[in-house]
């Protein structure tokens, strides 16, 4: 450790000096103009004196600006959240009949994953999806063989939102590398957790025996439902704009397809009053909300499926919109917070143990009831530089402990211990993760390292993080569903489909990867997404390239005296052409 103190009041931006190459001690503070150059192995060691000093040590007046930061800050992070929270419950209005159709059901391990995927994505809840699956396992609807996987394919599907925010950096490419790796670092821990249990829980069901030797025979009693205090906070205002029915979702999927969404329309509220009380029972994707009794702002009386749909559609927008905004808002202000701030004070200050990293994960997790929240929240500091991707990776490994308290406040809610089995799987799929990709460091470095050159690719092109949602969230599970329905129609017409279609994309892979491997595909990839990269970029900048340019030559013939020659030749001109008029006279 470096015990020499750092001059912190020297350089925390009294001075103007804006480059770490101007400095004595050689270190990045923030605003500077090649902040973004310094690599996190290159960030100097400083002392937790400095950290007490760069935070505590301020004058009246800066600590006045610094209250008035916090609280609009804090009003930033209220509406981010109810961002967040408008988008999942619009994602729950506009997929909910969908979801809750294609959760119920028998299926094979791989169907069930897609199926957990897709139907997290489209509720933008892995907590909502669980819940459901660990209802189905209550009321005998599924296996709990299934639901494990449903819940594996759920682990996957909620690390869309926090891929979602991340492009809120789009238009910074330092910023988007950085919040893009953070976001996909938990796509990678994810994705690499189900290539490794989901064949180990198919061969020797591991989970299953595990969770079932922990667990007694006979039920036990009910608990209460536990809400977060964050979900609290948040969910009054978002209630009063869009309320999903997860009732209905969960109907659906527990009918076996005997329920419809049609028929829970149209909504037909007693005497045409829109009210808890009067349209209790007889509303359809958008509810009403028990506590304060009254429908929110989208609730439509005699609405049809398509005209929640179209408000879920709407609000959808409005919540993206909120969402970017705030996104922006919080970005700007916590860079005007931290100007002048070395970054070696800042990783000081959040380069805790990895461990204790996870407890904080967890417990933040616990407390907002939400995954997505928490590394939605966090994927922007990861963007600005606030928390390296080394210490992103913990933080979302206890979000992902974190959120398995709702499956089992779920299961309490069930007199069955089914239930209690499938949302204890759910949490040591999670714990037997971590086990394999965190405590040694080889293995934690392969989703480090794969996140990192996902965000090295949104360098190349910006529109890369576009095509890997689409493809890696609704691309690949959908045509894996595909496949894995073909081979559960019990005809022989089917499963020879099935087995053909099955070669031809295990044949398409193959070719894939010898092009991308042996014929510099790879090479040939990179550069025609750097060459639309570039067009956008010089299409983007060519009006004030113009502008430039223009003011660049008037420059030049003011400099040179052309501009006169000019005005000579057009006076002589002129000159001539009256002289020819008045010969013609």
């Amino acid at each position: 450790m470096n015990e020499e103190a750092e001059p912190v009041k020297a350089e925390d931006g009294a001075d103007a000096v804006k480059s770490r190459k101007e400095r004595l001690t050689g270190s990045t503070h923030f605003g500077d103009t090649d902040f973004y150059e310094e690599a996190p192995e290159e960030i100097g060691d400083a002392t937790w004196g400095e950290v007490a000093r760069a935070c505590c040590c301020h004058t009246p007046k800066e600590w006045g600006i610094i209250f008035v930061g916090i609280c609009v800050l804090c009003f930033f992070l209220y509406f981010f959240l109810l961002g967040l929270e408008l988008l999942g419950s619009s994602a729950k209005v506009i997929g909910g009949c969908t979801a809750g159709s294609i959760l119920g059901g028998e299926t094979n391990p791989i169907a069930a994953l897609m199926i957990g995927i897709l139907a997290t994505v489209l509720l933008q809840s892995s907590s909502t999806t669980t819940s459901i699956i660990v209802s189905l396992v209550g009321a005998g609807s599924i296996e709990v063989r299934q639901a494990i996987y449903m819940i594996m394919g759920a682990n996957i599907g909620t690390s869309v939102t926090n891929t979602i925010v991340a492009m809120g950096h789009l238009g910074n490419g330092d910023e988007l590398e950085r919040a893009f790796a953070g976001a996909t670092v938990h796509d990678m821990f994810n994705f690499l957790s189900v290539l490794i249990l989901l064949p180990l829980e198919a061969a020797t069901g591991y989970l299953y025996r595990l969770t079932k030797a922990m667990l007694p025979d006979q039920a036990f009693e009910k608990g209460d439902k536990w809400v977060g205090p964050i979900k609290k906070i948040v969910s009054p205002l978002g209630n009063r704009i869009i309320k999903a029915n997860k009732d209905l979702i969960k109907e659906i999927s527990v009918s076996e397809g005997a329920i419809s969404c049609d028929d829970y329309y149209p909504v037909n509220c007693t005497g045409g009053v829109e009210s808890y009380d009067t349209c209790k029972g007889h509303y359809g994707l958008i509810a009403c909300d028990k506590k304060s009794r009254l429908c929110p702002a989208f609730f439509q009386n005699g609405a049809s499926a398509h005209d929640d749909q179209v408000s879920g559609g709407v609000c959808l927008v409005l919540a993206l919109f909120i969402l970017i905004v705030c996104l922006i808002g919080l970005v700007t202000l916590l860079q005007k917070m931290l100007l002048g701030t070395s970054t070696r004070i800042i990783y000081k200050a959040t380069n805790i143990n990895g461990y204790l990293a996870m407890v904080i994960g967890t417990g933040i997790t616990i407390l907002v009831q939400s995954s997505s929240i928490t590394t939605s929240t966090l994927t922007p500091l990861v963007g600005m530089g606030v928390i390296q991707l080394e210490q992103m990776y913990p933080l979302t490994l206890g979000a992902n402990i974190g959120t398995t308290f709702t499956a089992v406040m779920a299961a309490l809610v069930s007199d069955k211990i089914t239930a209690m089995q499938t949302a204890l799987a759910h949490l040591f799929f999670n714990i037997s993760g971590i086990l394999i990709w965190y405590p040694i460091p080889f293995m934690r470095r392969v989703p480090l390292n794969l996140a990192r050159k996902l965000g090295k690719a949104t360098r190349v092109w910006r529109g890369f993080p576009i095509v890997y949602i689409l493809v890696m969230f609704f691309a690949l599970p959908l045509i894996l569903l595909g496949l894995s329905a073909c081979f559960e129609q019990d005809s022989k017409g089917f499963t020879v489909l099935g087995s053909f279609l099955v070669i031809g994309v295990a044949a398409a892979l193959g070719y894939f990867l010898f092009w991308w491997f042996k014929r510099d595909g790879k090479a040939k990839c990179l550069t025609c997404m750097a060459e639309r990269q570039r067009r956008r970029e010089a299409s983007t900048q060519l009006p004030d390239n113009m502008e430039y340019i223009k003011a660049e030559l008037e420059r030049l013939r003011e400099h040179t005296g052309l501009a006169e020659d000019e005005e000579a030749d057009e006076e002589n001109a002129k000159a001539d052409k009256e002289a020819e008029t008045s010969e013609e006279e």
